[in-house]
């Protein structure tokens, strides 16, 4: 079976395909509407298009949704270094600029999310507003590595410690890693719709592409293997930084991956305005399980 290609990731739609030149590397986009920046940032194992629901609907109520691929991920450049949280919000930052503007709303899912953290902490002139979905604060996932359930829950990034294996097997014709995950993480009504159906098929093969579950699994290496070495401390320093960007935090209350009792406490580290809201029903993925719920939270937070 031949691989896909990054072409593959530019799926057609009511948006605009674009390449953004940001803190040194070439990052592709997808944007649609005019009016305020919202920024959109995907987690693992996804790529721009799990946003695919919120560019539309943002672009419909007056805002200029950007939903960006990671380095690593889609159609964005796959280099060899540059997967720790620093560098990713650096990117973010430089997108904003890049695109025009002097701040965003910026909304991460999962991985995204804890770039969206990291940005409002280390580049706060450039986050207008802030909304994560499943994901704690980066500080409050350290700490709740403490509590066995939430250590059961992340197990499955111990194997993305290992060298090359990982990568091999999200790219087997014989294997459905994707799948899996996507099934364990999901909440029950979602999982049985032709969108999960699909959702499915876009994502395996964008862990496909060449590189692309490289640059997945270096993201893990390097959030586990910092927290034993002095690039990690030094991050943890500087993420006590108090978020002043008002912030609104959705979370699924089925989420296995990252649990409620995890994230729950991140509010600690705003500053600024904050609010908690609770998904009843839902798992990991708000965004495409609730997405109507999730885009209205995010226009009205954008305000």
């Amino acid at each position: 079976m031949t691989a896909p290609d990054a072409t593959s990731a530019l799926v057609p739609g009511p948006w605009r395909h674009r390449d953004i030149s940001a803190n040194g590397v070439r990052l592709h986009a997808a944007e649609a509407g005019e009016g305020p920046l919202v920024l959109l940032v995907h987690g693992y194992p996804q790529f721009w298009w799990a946003w695919r629901h919120q560019l539309t609907a943002l672009a419909d109520a007056g805002y200029r949704a950007v939903a960006v691929d990671l380095r690593g991920y889609g159609s964005s450049d796959k280099p060899p270094r540059g997967y720790d949280l620093p560098t990713l919000s650096a990117d973010v930052a430089a997108v904003v600029r890049a695109l025009g503007e002097t701040d965003a709303v910026v909304v991460g899912h999962d991985w995204g999310g804890l770039v969206a953290w990291t940005t409002a902490a280390l580049h706060p002139r450039t986050v207008r507003g802030l909304v994560v979905v499943s994901s704690a604060h980066p500080r409050e996932l350290r700490a709740g590595m403490t509590d066995p359930a939430q250590r059961h829950a992340s197990r499955y990034a111990l194997r993305y410690q290992l060298p090359r294996l990982p990568e091999r097997r999200l790219t087997r014709d014989d294997d459905d890693p994707v799948a899996d995950l996507l099934r364990r993480w999901a909440g029950p009504s979602w999982v049985h719709t032709t969108d999960f159906a699909d959702a499915v098929a876009r994502y395996r093969d964008a862990a496909r592409i060449p590189q692309a579950a490289y640059g997945a699994m270096e993201f893990h290496r390097w959030a586990f293997r910092s927290q034993f070495r002095p690039d990690g401390l030094r991050y943890a320093r500087r993420m006590t930084a108090p978020v002043t960007a008002p912030t609104l935090q959705l979370h699924g209350t089925l989420d296995p991956c990252v649990l409620l009792r995890t994230a729950a406490g991140s509010g600690r580290y705003v500053a600024g305005a904050y609010e908690w809201r609770e998904l009843a029903g839902v798992g990991h993925f708000p965004h495409e399980e609730v997405p109507d719920v999730v885009s209205e939270a995010i226009a009205a937070w954008a305000r």
